[in-house]
């Protein structure tokens, strides 16, 4: 009996304490419920069965509402609320960011023999990043209204002043040797010609090219990636997660992008098939960047 469910942000972290309550279609709360530590809302209370009205709201976030279904066993399950961030968040201070590496990971994921995944990351690059004049901040919990639309000549309106699109962009260097999946046998073939010839094609390069806001904290980037002796446009789904202090007495900025990748687009068509239809290599990569930049020309120490 009860409600089970779980409160995360759009990034899969947990909301610690949020508070979801129920009310039932007369609009009497038969329910309020705070989430633990790791985001989970459990309780054993006795529901009738039929449909009730879910409101998720935490401190900072926008409320979500929803309807659940209570069933003939006392019971609702209303799944993973994503809750966004309300009012969006400001956006980096401009200038130059310095990607830090070893705060950062960029890593890639290939399905193996169709039945699992295999991970692997890059252990050596490096990259910066240069928000232009002007930036402001992303409102709205889940429009692009206000400071989130594009108005005048590639610019975004918002309480700071104009967000220049066309100014801002990404650079971003990989060392193809540094590709790391934890087996040496395996690592050694994909630094072949099979793959990524890492003698021919040292270098991964990313060059942004266009910025379009996507919602609160979320934007496409348009860009240029090199890789193995081919360019082509990929595009990142870029969420922004927020600015700080950290305890070298600089300014960080962390976000997390995400793209997919097909091997064939980049020259590198190697496979061998274990049985009809399955492949030991998908052909499709999902690259994942957690990144965090500071705010400067250099990292401390450096």
């Amino acid at each position: 009996m009860g409600l089970r469910g779980q409160v995360r942000t759009r990034d899969g972290w947990a909301v610690r304490h949020a508070v979801v309550t129920m009310t039932n279609m007369s609009g009497t709360q038969v329910l309020r419920e705070s989430a633990d530590e790791n985001g989970a809302v459990r309780t054993d209370a006795e529901l009738a069965p039929g449909p009730y009205t879910v409101v998720v709201t935490a401190v900072g976030y926008a409320p979500v509402a929803s309807t659940a279904l209570v069933t003939a066993s006392g019971r609702a399950e209303v799944g993973t609320v994503v809750l966004a961030r309300h009012g969006g968040v400001e956006l980096p201070p401009p200038g130059t960011w310095s990607l830090d590496p070893a705060h950062s990971a960029v890593s890639a994921v290939a399905q193996h023999l169709g039945i699992s995944s295999v991970r692997g990351r890059f252990t050596e690059f490096g990259g910066r990043i240069e928000i232009s004049e002007g930036a402001g901040t992303t409102e709205g919990a889940g429009t692009t209204e206000g400071a989130g639309t594009t108005g005048g000549a590639g610019t975004i309106g918002g309480a700071g002043g104009a967000y220049r699109v066309e100014a801002s962009r990404v650079d971003a260097v990989i060392s193809a040797a540094s590709i790391d999946t934890g087996n040496a046998l395996r690592d050694k073939h994909l630094k072949s010609p099979d793959f990524l010839d890492v003698e021919r094609f040292p270098e991964i390069t990313y060059s942004s090219t266009g910025l379009t806001p996507a919602g609160p904290d979320r934007w496409t980037v348009n860009g240029l990636l090199s890789l193995h002796g081919v360019v082509r446009e990929v595009d990142l789904d870029l969420s922004y997660l927020g600015t700080g202090p950290d305890p070298w007495g600089g300014v960080r900025a962390a976000f997390r992008a995400t793209t997919e990748l097909h091997r064939e687009d980049f020259a590198m068509n190697y496979n061998q098939v274990v049985q009809a239809g399955i492949s030991m290599i998908g052909t499709t990569l999902r690259v994942e960047l957690d990144i965090q930049a500071v705010q400067g020309e250099s990292l401390p120490g450096a």
